[in-house]
């Protein structure tokens, strides 16, 4: 297997810390973006990915600013080549009924989970066009393609993410670069372990399969679409959902 440059947003999340080891774990050479403000805890959450057996590098990363991605971008292609596997992953929510959603709750969903997409991309395209190689995979979410109630912001951002990827996955299709989304459905992460328990019960009745999806089942996922051996997958999205919302 070829050792390649990977870039995970949000790679200190719940979900991008999974992704993170995987691709480790697969020999590549891994940078998690992380939202600048968090720089304490994303070096404490280094040190735990270390003990664990996983070397990760890291990068402060605001990736709703077009100019600080481009940053970034230049100082990982600097200290270790150029970007051959994205993951956008960055994602935040801001929840609430559109009657009563402040615009400011709009914008920063907007921002943070779909113009990221676009704002990270931009800056590792042309690498990637360069070498006649790449992998771009976009973290969605099964509301982007069902819609959620209290979600119209995190639901159009998801939907938005999958236009993108199909798009991009036509632009490039000739010049050896896949572009695919996969949306997860409910994953068991520190967040969602934190809501109530008869809110939890709830999802999980909600699942044909009755239980939470493991953020490992998500990478596992990733791992094959940024793999060497898929070159032909370029445009899909990948349902992760454990049957919640299926579609033909």
């Amino acid at each position: 297997m070829s050792k390649r440059v990977a870039l995970v947003t949000g790679g200190n999340g719940g979900i991008g810390s999974a992704i993170c080891r995987e691709l480790a774990a697969q020999g590549h050479v891994v940078v998690a973006g992380y939202f600048p403000p968090e720089k304490e805890s994303a070096e404490a959450w280094q040190k735990q990915m270390k003990e664990q057996g996983s070397t990760i590098a890291l990068c402060a990363l605001d990736v709703a600013n077009f100019a600080d991605c481009e940053r970034a971008v230049a100082q990982i292609t600097e200290e270790f080549g150029s970007v051959d596997i994205l993951v956008n992953c960055a994602g935040i929510t801001r929840d609430g009924t559109l009657k009563k959603m402040p615009e400011a709750n709009w914008k920063a969903v907007i921002a943070t989970n779909l113009d990221s997409a676009f704002n990270v991309t931009r800056h590792v395209i042309n690498g990637m066009l360069d070498k006649g190689w790449g992998r771009i995979v976009n973290i969605a979410s099964v509301n982007g393609q069902r819609g959620q109630f209290g979600q119209a912001n995190y639901s159009a951002a998801k939907a938005g993410m999958h236009g993108f990827t199909m798009a991009v996955a036509l632009e490039t299709a000739a010049k050896g670069i896949t572009v695919n989304t996969v949306s997860p459905g409910y994953i068991a992460t520190a967040m969602t372990e934190a809501m109530p328990e008869e809110v939890l019960k709830s999802i999980v009745n909600s699942v044909p399969m009755r239980r939470m999806g493991k953020p490992e089942e998500i990478a596992n996922a990733v791992a094959w679409l940024a793999s060497e051996g898929n070159g032909y997958t370029t445009g899909a999205n990948i349902p992760v959902n454990g049957g919640l919302f299926t579609s033909h």
